[in-house]
């Protein structure tokens, strides 16, 4: 049996990683001690730990944002987006992956320039859009936004995963008497769970900690998302650095949730869709 030495090289290179962990960690520790303070404590000694740790900041954060209703607007538009996302991506990356016509590769290709090229070049332009279309305002308007947004990268993890995956399945219910379709939902999308909980946690983290555009489309309306109305805590001459940091903790208690329950497809799925 061969015997792993321990010699300084491993000790710096623990060291290394414990430093790295360390830095991860520290935005998590201010955002816990900052939400248990009081102004008082925040101005004096905001990262020492709370001397009289209070629950105080999370009640106001709770009753003062509305945070129950902006957590059920960023609920609805992060699962109605992600359903759009994951019918959407899965069914044209398997047309995609399986078609070898010039024209797959094309559509392929045309997919990957919606992963390049920034979404803010357009926000103008979608914003007219948008309100001629009188979805200012609207959970549909935010739907189809993040849908379109999204899409290119979702099938493009979709698309790699597929292509790995073996074409006899399929071509089995094919010969059965299986359409195209029957042989996708009943056969391979069945097997593409790993790469679909990758698109799930990647697409909601996105979605659901996104600010700027709802604050451009649903600003001002009864259906702002929590970014936003987390933001309404910070005034051009006083901000309540106690209340905002506590929002931000209600805030991302659901997608950590949702991250720890997926977080065994995360990069099983995604490390099969850039081999593909």
């Amino acid at each position: 049996m061969t015997h792993l030495r321990y010699g300084l090289r491993t000790f710096a290179l623990e060291l290394v990683m414990i430093a790295v962990g360390l830095a991860f960690l520290f935005p998590v520790y201010a955002l816990i001690v900052l939400s248990l303070k009081d102004p008082k404590q925040i101005a004096s000694t905001p990262l020492s730990p709370p001397t009289a740790p209070t629950l105080a900041n999370y009640s106001h954060a709770w009753s003062k944002a509305s945070l129950g209703s902006a957590l059920l607007n960023s609920t609805m538009i992060t699962v109605a987006s992600l359903v759009c996302l994951i019918a959407l991506g899965s069914f044209a990356a398997y047309f995609l992956a399986r078609c070898a016509s010039r024209l797959g590769y094309a559509l392929y290709v045309l997919f990957l320039l919606g992963i390049v090229l920034p979404f803010q070049l357009g926000m103008i332009p979608l914003f007219k859009l948008v309100d001629q279309l009188g979805l200012l305002g609207t959970y549909q308007g935010m739907i189809v936004f993040y849908t379109g947004i999204q899409l290119p990268f979702t099938i493009f993890l979709y698309t790699g995963f597929i292509r790995a995956l073996p074409r006899d399945y399929a071509n089995a219910a094919l010969i059965d008497g299986a359409s195209h379709l029957q042989a996708f939902t009943r056969v391979v999308f069945p097997l593409l769970r790993p790469i679909t909980g990758t698109v799930l946690i990647l697409n909601a983290v996105f979605i659901w900690n996104d600010f700027f555009t709802p604050l451009l489309y649903l600003g001002g309306s009864a259906k702002e998302t929590v970014p936003v109305r987390v933001f309404s805590f910070v005034g051009q001459y006083v901000s309540d650095y106690g209340l905002v940091f506590a929002g931000l903790v209600l805030a991302a208690l659901p997608i950590i949730v949702v991250f720890l329950v997926l977080q065994r497809y995360v990069i099983r799925g995604f490390a099969g869709g850039l081999k593909g």
